[in-house]
């Protein structure tokens, strides 16, 4: 029996948020552990992905990473027009779509999810019934359902999911790797980046 072939994998960083929360200083700029949020995800993203590039309004803030950037396609797309923004500019086959903003991701946890790739349209970790969007396997098979629900103002990541083959994986195979609320966790505030920061030093 003949091997699939190889699906190809582009990585997609989110950083098109407005930081609001951080009073305006652009999260993924945020240092811990000696190296900005964005670094860390970037060189997680890179350790995976046959490709990397950045969603991004801002391009010149992240110039330093030399990667390729890309603006959002729909202008208050919110999150949904990001995905979709990154998944339209992918080279790859899926785009694996992580935030900025997640300083504890883990290859192991990534690989879960890549080793996958080819299986469905959507591939997520599910935990305590929450889908982590932020960590997530996009298919090209997954625009024009994301495309219309953009078109229609209906922004929920979720709602186009119906449209599409969705996997999910498990809680406990992200837990043999990394404790779930640690590798999906995301620093939007000075109160998480203290919290992040302590924990940071425990286990980097």
């Amino acid at each position: 029996m003949a091997r699939p072939p190889r699906v190809r994998v582009t990585g997609v960083v989110q950083a098109g948020g407005k930081s609001t929360r951080m009073g305006g200083t652009p999260k993924a700029l945020c240092e811990l552990g000696g190296r900005r949020l964005i670094e860390r995800v970037v060189g997680v993203v890179r350790e995976v992905a046959d490709d990397v590039l950045v969603v991004t309004n801002t391009p010149d803030l992240y110039r330093f990473l030399d990667l390729p950037m890309v603006p959002d396609v729909f202008v208050d797309g919110g999150s949904l027009g990001g995905i979709y923004s990154g998944l339209v500019a992918a080279s790859g086959d899926v785009a694996f779509t992580v935030a900025c903003d997640m300083p504890f991701l883990r290859t192991e946890v990534a690989r879960l999810v890549l080793a996958r790739a080819g299986e469905a349209d959507v591939v997520i970790p599910r935990v305590g019934g929450q889908y982590e969007t932020m960590h997530a396997l996009y298919a090209k098979a997954c625009l024009g359902p994301m495309e219309a629900r953009l078109r229609a103002g209906r922004l929920k990541i979720v709602g186009f999911f119906p449209d599409v083959r969705v996997l999910e994986i498990t809680a406990a195979a992200v837990a043999r790797h990394r404790a779930p609320e640690v590798a999906f966790m995301n620093v939007n505030t000075p109160d998480e980046l203290a919290r992040a920061r302590a924990l940071a030093a425990e286990i980097d």
